[in-house]
């Protein structure tokens, strides 16, 4: 999967400061690409953009249920 380098975003819960205490996305029609933000060029992990959308709503309901995650 190649990534331009302006596909990249970072979380909207990054934290304060310089904001690098989180992961990055990058989204492709068919796969979502995850990294960490403190070390970009450390490796690339890659979901079925399904897969990644299954997981994120997954987070959100534990969240609403202030389940831990």
């Amino acid at each position: 999967m190649s990534i331009a380098s302006d596909n990249w975003r970072k979380s909207s819960y990054s934290g304060g400061g310089d904001g690098n205490n989180c992961v990055e996305i990058a989204g492709a029609p068919t796969r979502t690409a995850v990294r960490d933000s403190k070390a970009p060029n450390r490796g690339i992990l890659t979901f079925r953009a399904a897969t990644f959308a299954t997981f994120v709503e997954g987070l959100k309901e534990a969240t609403i249920r202030n389940e831990p995650h």
